[in-house]
């Protein structure tokens, strides 16, 4: 990966402001569990590795006088990107077969009950791109990007770099679909307005739940396990951030069953939840990286849902 330093500076305004980085981990290569299905489901592994290395390199606070010049910022952004594109071109040609076909495109549809996996891989597709996209903010910002400017190129960052992904899918077995390219675009719009503005971060996650006991070794395509959410948070809304309801937050998710398994049913399913607010609990604490993590995975069984089944 392409290095770009720089060097450390300070503004008050800056050092206050919780950083979003998102802390997953995949592994599409394992072989100690069942093997992966190919079919077009949204292969995640490279792209949480390259956030994981993001994350790594930006974890120290940033204290920066001025932003640096735009020329500066448009070449770390480039430079970024470019990593990203390598990572995917390298994993693709390696795991893929990119480019050894003609390029072709298909319509998967949305989360229609005949569709590969009830729409749960498209919700997959929305959250790495957001998740990709607070990751890379997040570092631009520690290089001395204004938050502002941070937001926007991250976001058109991570777009950028999973974009790439569906290009070259149109190369391999897989086939670039539209409906990822949508959900690509929703996930980083998300992204943007999440980072851009920190009153809505302190309201609102987008947070994936993915089970303890995975059903294949790529967890971030196990669809069977996972579930997808929105989590407002009462602690971010100021008449009731010193109250007992700031350890409350509700949720609304969505999750498919039975489409990996040719013998099961395919269900899905609309949920509201009442959780604890884990952020906050963690965050007073001391725990900010924790607490980060948490801005991102929703560890089961600590919420109440009411499950509303979908028509076959």
């Amino acid at each position: 990966m392409a290095t770009v330093t720089a060097t450390p500076c300070v503004k008050p305004d800056y050092a206050e402001r919780v950083k979003e980085c998102p802390e997953q981990d995949g592994d599409p290569q394992g072989n100690s569990m069942p093997p992966i299905p190919n079919d077009t489901a949204f292969r995640l592994g490279p792209i949480l590795m390259f956030i994981a290395v993001l994350i790594l390199s930006s974890r120290a606070e940033a204290e920066c006088h001025e932003p640096i010049a735009p020329d500066d910022q448009i070449r770390r952004t480039l430079s970024v990107t470019a990593t990203g594109v390598g990572v995917i071109t390298a994993w693709g040609i390696a795991n893929w077969d990119y480019f050894t076909k003609r390029p072709k495109s298909s319509s998967e549809g949305w989360f229609g009950q005949d569709t590969t996996e009830g729409g749960a891989d498209k919700l997959g597709h929305l959250f790495t791109t957001y998740a990709t996209a607070q990751g890379v903010s997040s570092l631009f910002e520690y290089w001395c990007f204004s938050p502002e400017d941070a937001a926007l190129y991250g976001s058109l960052s991570s777009f950028a770099i999973l974009g790439y992904m569906e290009l070259g899918d149109a190369f391999s077995d897989y086939g670039v679909s539209y409906e990822d390219l949508v959900a690509n675009a929703i996930g980083g719009l998300a992204g943007y307005y999440r980072y851009r503005y920190p009153s809505l971060a302190r309201k609102v996650d987008l947070r994936w739940e993915v089970g303890f006991q995975p059903n294949q070794a790529d967890i971030t395509t196990d669809y069977e396990n996972s579930k997808y959410l929105v989590a407002l948070k009462l602690n971010g809304f100021d008449t009731l951030s010193n109250s007992f309801l700031r350890h409350v937050e509700l949720h609304a998710g969505y999750y498919a069953r039975g489409y990996s398994e040719p013998d099961e049913r395919n269900e899905r399913t609309l949920y509201m939840g009442i959780g604890l607010n884990l952020t906050d609990m963690f965050r007073r604490h001391g725990h900010r990286k924790t607490a980060t993590f948490l801005n991102y995975y929703q560890p089961p069984a600590t919420y109440i849902p009411a499950e509303k089944r979908l028509g076959h």
